[in-house]
C-alpha cells in the first residue's frame, strides 16, 4: 500500500516517522507532503527513502491511502485543495485531524455527480513515532478486507481498536490527551522523587520502569489494577497509606474531571 501524509507536524511527522519504522509500509511508498520545508527535512534526515513535497496534489497522486494530519482550522481549505486530485473510485481518505468527523469530511469532499470516496477517521497518539501508539479506527463505506488491512498496519504501530464514529471523542480524551495525562503523572512523580532525594534524571528513570513494570504485570496477568494494587497494600503499611493520601487529595477524581474536560468542545 502506498500512502501519502498531508502535514509533517506533530502526528504527521510521528506517523510518518513510526510507518517508516514498521514492516507493513516500505518507507519508498510514503509520501510526505507539508508548505514547511523543515518539518519534511526532519523527517527526511532521519528516513532518507521517504519521498517528500510541498505539493500536496504530487503526495495524493503517488498514493492508495491518503492521510489528513494538519491543524484543524486548515483541514477544509486542504480538502477542497486535493479533492479534484483524488480518485474516489480507487484511493482511500483518512483523517487524524481531532474532532473533525465523516460527516463534515464526506461535505468537503462531495463533488457534482460523483460518489463518496471510503473514508476513515483514525486517532492515535503521539507515541506512533515509536510504534507504541493506542490508535482507534472508524470507517465509512469501507469494506471489511479494507478494514482489516488498515488495523493490521495499525496495530504495527503499536494496537489499534476499531470502534463506533460515536466512540471517538471518549478515546481522543482517554488515549491522545491521556498520554499527555500519563506524562504529567511521570512528572508529578519526578519531583516527589527529587524531594525525597534523588537526582532527577535518577528519578524519571525510576518512575518510567515503574509505569513500564506496572503495565508488563497488567498485560501479562489480565488482571484488573484493583487486585494487583491488593497484593502490595499490607494493613497499616506504607503503600495504604501513600494510596489513602492520594485520594484524600482527590486523585481518581482528577483524573476523571480532566477526562471529562477534554470532551468539551
Amino acid at each position: 500500500m502506498k500512502i501519502a501524509i498531508i502535514g509533517a507536524g506533530n502526528m504527521g511527522g510521528a506517523l510518518a516517522r513510526g510507518l517508516a519504522r514498521g514492516t507493513k509500509v516500505a518507507a519508498e511508498d510514503i509520501w510526505l507532503s507539508d508548505l514547511s520545508y523543515d518539518n519534511l527535512a526532519n523527517v527526511k534526515n532521519e528516513f532518507p527513502a521517504i519521498n517528500i513535497t510541498t505539493d500536496n496534489c504530487e503526495a495524493v497522486s503517488m498514493a492508495d491511502f491518503i492521510i489528513l494530519a494538519v491543524k484543524p482550522f486548515v483541514v477544509q481549505k486542504v480538502v477542497e485543495g486535493i479533492k479534484d486530485s483524488i480518485d474516489y473510485n480507487s484511493q482511500t481518505v483518512a483523517s487524524i485531524v481531532g474532532g473533525l468527523g465523516s460527516e463534515q469530511l464526506d461535505a468537503w469532499l462531495k463533488k457534482d455527480n460523483s460518489s463518496l470516496p471510503p473514508v476513515y477517521t483514525i486517532i492515535p497518539n503521539t507515541a506512533i513515532a515509536t510504534m507504541s501508539s493506542m490508535t482507534f479506527i472508524a470507517s465509512s463505506r469501507s469494506t471489511a478486507a479494507m478494514d482489516a488491512a488498515i488495523l493490521d498496519i495499525f496495530n504495527e504501530l503499536g494496537e489499534a481498536m476499531l470502534v463506533e464514529e460515536r466512540l471517538m471523542l471518549p478515546a481522543t480524551a482517554l488515549a491522545s490527551c491521556g498520554i499527555a495525562y500519563a506524562m504529567r503523572y511521570i512528572r508529578a512523580a519526578m519531583v516527589g522523587g527529587i524531594e525525597l532525594g534523588f537526582r532527577p534524571d535518577d528519578a524519571k528513570r525510576i518512575v518510567m520502569q515503574t509505569m513500564r513494570g506496572a503495565v508488563d504485570v497488567l498485560s501479562a496477568e489480565n488482571a484488573h489494577p484493583e487486585a494487583e494494587i491488593d497484593k502490595v497494600t499490607t494493613p497499616g503499611g506504607l503503600t495504604i497509606k501513600g494510596l489513602n493520601a492520594m485520594e484524600s487529595a482527590g486523585f481518581t477524581n482528577s483524573v476523571i474531571e480532566g477526562l471529562r474536560a477534554s470532551m468539551k468542545k
